[in-house]
């Protein structure tokens, strides 16, 4: 039930989220409500401080849905870094690199765009502003609001702003805002504040595989005069192996853009077994091994971030409607994993949401039976054949050893298929192995840093532009910090303080006592959202700070 009443702004449909899929998603609508002559009142609202200031991507553009929402978007001014010429896939070991002959059919992407996210959707916001879409950065969805019958999603409201540490108004209180709308559309991203809030009340998971994460840490290097891609026949580089091994799933990628830099990171897949493997550390040592550094050999980080993505597939895609309200994006589960991509696929989902939102309009309703049209158009569209055809990808990855590409392999021979279908896999955070002692627990990863190429995690918070209000509410909730200092120092050397990219979660002495504490940095939070993904107590619960909080990525 709705409390607390506040001022209402009102519109046909609110998307949540400045990313690629609600922006899509916003733009289709117009631009079919234009061919309809239908009004509409359409609002959209992000919680960083601009569009795109929280956006973060490896990343290479399938252009296929794009294509299809402006055919004209060269002419229209995508900023495109450059175009992919070749494809470079190797295997890493500790200090030598070996080219794989054959790269994958799903991470083949000659003639895809290789683009800066954070550029690329503020580019999309001003299309969907000219269109009449109303942008409002800087406010964050707090609170789900529901109608009489508390299933209905008619709104959302925004965070206050303006409060104390204790949680009381300061003198430049502003309370949030109800938005209503007929049709919410939940574009959050990777483990979004309200679709977890929602998600248990409306059991939109039910039947489904837990949802699988991983965590990418990534840089843009501005490359000294003479690039590796001038005589390079690839400028679009993926690798396996070093520094995570076999045993983990994950890899590094190294993109061309233009002005002679380069996009570069390493993404962990978040259901690793080492409690004492640091995210971070792994980045660092991937930059370090001989094949990149003579990538980027002289160059000088300008930019860095981290971000978590939902790598589940099409089996952990939930409910993608409820009453007065659909799913987008990685809200909806809809990351390509297979090929490392989901800016394409979140477009396109957020623009069959459209279609299926003009829909319920045109008849009046507004209900989980009448947006489940929704999943109709998904499923017979390019996007559910490519989601299903990779089903079975995560299920592979997740085995050990060699099995693991036994498994790859049948399900390439077999067009995803695979040995097993819909094999269960475990939660991320059920997947830490405790420690063994004297082994793991002395292994210092540390590493030296020149502040300019190699750069420590404070220096990284630096470059990613993260700003917080330092006297708000902690958005970092430890629910009991005595488990962190007791149990999980004991079992797992409290595995915060090395998957936490961003060095918010620390371990010291207090002072009075002597004894052990954890001690948290709220304002270097990158907002990635690892710590509450990967706690193998669910003991950390990340909340949406103060709107405009956060990253102000430029060029990631």
């Amino acid at each position: 039930m709705m409390t607390d009443p506040r001022e209402q702004i009102e519109f046909d449909v609110l998307f949540v989220g400045g990313g690629p899929a609600a922006l899509a998603g916003a733009v289709h609508l117009m631009q079919l409500a234009k061919r309809r002559g239908v009004d509409l009142e359409v609002g959209l609202i992000e919680k960083g401080a601009d569009i795109g200031s929280h956006a973060l991507s490896g990343a290479v553009l399938n252009p296929i849905a794009l294509k299809e929402l402006m055919p004209n978007y060269r002419e229209a001014g995508c900023p495109i870094e450059t175009d992919v010429w070749g494809d470079g896939f190797y295997f890493l070991t500790k200090s030598s690199s070996y080219a794989v002959p054959f790269v994958p059919k799903y991470m083949r992407n000659k003639g895809f765009h290789i683009i800066s996210l954070s550029k690329f959707v503020r580019w999309l916001a001003g299309i969907a502003e000219d269109l009449g879409v109303n942008i409002f950065p800087g406010f964050a969805g707090k609170e789900v609001l529901y109608g009489r019958d508390d299933k209905t999603i008619i709104g959302i409201r925004t965070g206050d702003k303006g409060l104390g540490k204790d949680g009381a108004p300061k003198a430049n209180f502003e309370p949030g805002v109800d938005i209503m709308a007929k049709v919410t559309v939940l574009g959050e991203g990777a483990k979004g504040a309200l679709l977890g809030e929602l998600s248990s009340k409306l059991n939109i998971f039910s039947g489904k595989m837990p949802q699988i994460f991983e965590t990418g840490v990534k840089e843009v290097v501005q490359l000294a005069e003479n690039s590796f891609f001038a005589n390079s026949p690839f400028n679009d580089i993926h690798t396996f192996g070093y520094p995570l091994g076999l045993g983990t799933h994950g890899g590094g990628f190294i993109y061309e853009m233009k002005e002679n830099r380069v996009s570069i990171g390493l993404v962990v897949g978040l259901g690793y077994k080492d409690p004492m493997l640091d995210l971070y550390e792994e980045f660092i040592k991937f930059k370090r091994h001989p094949f990149v550094r003579n990538i980027i050999a002289d160059g000088r980080v300008m930019e860095q971030g981290a971000r978590v993505t939902v790598s589940g597939g099409y089996y952990t895609v939930p409910k993608l409607a409820v009453d007065g309200a659909v799913f987008v994006g990685a809200s909806g589960s809809m990351l390509n994993a297979q090929g490392l991509k989901g800016i394409h696929s979140s477009m396109k989902s957020g623009m069959l949401a459209a279609e299926a939102i003009l829909e319920a309009l045109s008849k009046g309703s507004f209900t989980q039976e009448t947006l489940a049209y929704y999943r109709h158009l998904f499923e017979n569209s390019w996007l559910g054949g490519e989601l299903y055809r990779g089903r079975n990808f995560t299920q592979a990855v997740s085995k050990k050893g060699l099995s693991k590409f036994f498994h790859l392999g049948v399900q390439y021979l077999t067009n995803g298929r695979g040995i097993f279908d819909k094999m269960p896999i475990k939660k991320d955070s059920e997947s830490l192995e405790p420690l063994k002692v004297g082994i793991s627990i002395q292994r210092d990863t540390k590493q030296a840093y020149d502040g300019v190429l190699f750069v420590d995690k404070l220096t990284g918070v630096y470059l990613s532009k993260t700003q917080h209000r330092e006297d708000q509410p902690c958005h970092l909730i430890v629910h009991d910090p005595n488990l962190c200092m007791d149990e999980c120092f004991n079992k797992y050397r409290c595995p915060c303080t090395r998957f936490c990219p961003g060095n918010v979660y620390e371990m010291d002495l207090d002072d009075k006592t002597q004894k052990r504490r954890l001690k948290l940095n709220p304002s270097n939070c990158l907002h990635c959202k690892t710590c509450e993904i990967k706690d193998p107590y669910g003991n950390i619960a990340w909340t949406c700070p103060e709107g405009g909080d956060g990253p102000r990525y430029t060029v990631m």
